[in-house]
């Protein structure tokens, strides 16, 4: 799928042309344009998207004044130590129907990487996720700083990444990820789920884990399309970048959600009050653990930082999701 920068020019439309096909037989014709249209316009970039008008992360002046801001106030450097240290949160989820030989695996879940941001950041979450004991490790998109522009800074990071991940390791795309990372990815052995779902395996029973595409800012995910053909009575997890598809996922019977997206405000007020969640949702979705209906979710602070290298009032994190029968 990838093409090659030294190849001709017919070699790289011909190689285009695969890549396009190949991503309308997973996203679907109109999802696969749409995702592809948007990533060329930059200007689209900081106005506009399917949530949210207006995103304060792509806006290249947000950087410096936010910085200033700490560095005024005398938190910048603290802020900083903070990023750094990313905590493990074992976090237990009890679902009523799930099948005994699945009782006590482990998800390893990592978010909002933004792993090119820094180097120490990038090196701070390799060596964390180093010696954790887990069984699946999945991940839930923005693993690019910056929305547009060069990914192979992140490519490089994202592969040094890897090889501290055991298999298997699967993934979903952010709203800061550019849909070319795809084939690189995958041939790293990270399964990209683009509205499609995968089959785990233990024993004679079998848990689905489905993954939808960005739905914040190219409002690319389709869960029904991600769901098809897994059985209404099975155990469902839904791998989604945002939270803001809850009330879609619970109505196709999504058992467990997880995502990230929102930082936990990165930047809060004493109490770990966010400020901003730049995301259409209860606030009570915003971090950690929440239940909708008969659906169990858990958004992520992120491992990583977005707009500044800093956190204040919101740890940086990794989980590890025990599953129980509840």
């Amino acid at each position: 799928m990838a093409t090659s920068n030294h190849g001709s020019n017919e070699d790289r439309s011909v190689g285009d042309a695969n890549f396009r096909s190949q991503l309308a037989q997973r996203l679907g014709h109109a999802h696969a344009r749409r995702r592809l249209d948007m990533e060329s316009d930059s200007t689209s970039h900081v106005f506009g998207g399917e949530t949210n008008f207006f995103h304060l992360s792509n806006w290249r002046s947000a950087h410096s004044l936010i910085r200033n801001v700490l560095l005024l106030t005398g938190l910048y450097a603290r802020g900083q130590r903070n990023a750094l240290d990313i905590r493990l949160v074992d976090h237990q989820v009890s679902l009523s129907h799930l099948p005994s030989s699945f009782v006590g695996m482990r998800i390893l879940h990592l978010t909002d990487l933004h792993i090119d941001m820094s180097q120490e950041i990038a090196d701070a979450i390799i060596e964390r996720v180093r010696d954790i004991d887990y069984d699946l490790c999945v991940l839930t998109g923005d693993y690019r700083f910056r929305s547009s522009g060069d990914i192979q800074a992140t490519l490089q990071c994202m592969a040094r990444l890897r090889a501290s991940l055991k298999e298997p390791v699967y993934a979903v795309l952010g709203n800061h990820d550019s849909i070319r990372m795809l084939p690189e990815l995958e041939a790293m052995d990270i399964h990209v789920l683009m509205n499609e779902h995968a089959e785990i395996r233990r024993g004679g029973d079998i848990l689905y884990l489905a993954g939808i595409d960005d739905v914040h800012f190219f409002g690319t995910g389709n869960i029904p399309r991600a769901m098809t053909g897994v059985p209404a009575e099975a155990v469902s997890i839904l791998l989604t970048h945002t939270p803001e598809v809850y009330q879609k996922a619970a109505d196709a019977g999504v058992d467990l959600l997880l995502c990230g997206h929102t930082h936990g405000g990165q930047i809060c007020l004493p109490g770990g009050i966010a400020m901003t969640l730049d995301a259409r949702i209860p606030r009570r979705m915003g971090r950690g653990h929440w239940r909708f209906q008969q659906m169990v979710g858990y958004t992520s602070p992120g491992a990583g930082s977005s707009v500044v290298d800093a956190r204040l009032n919101c740890p940086p994190e990794v989980t590890v999701h025990t599953l129980q029968r509840g």
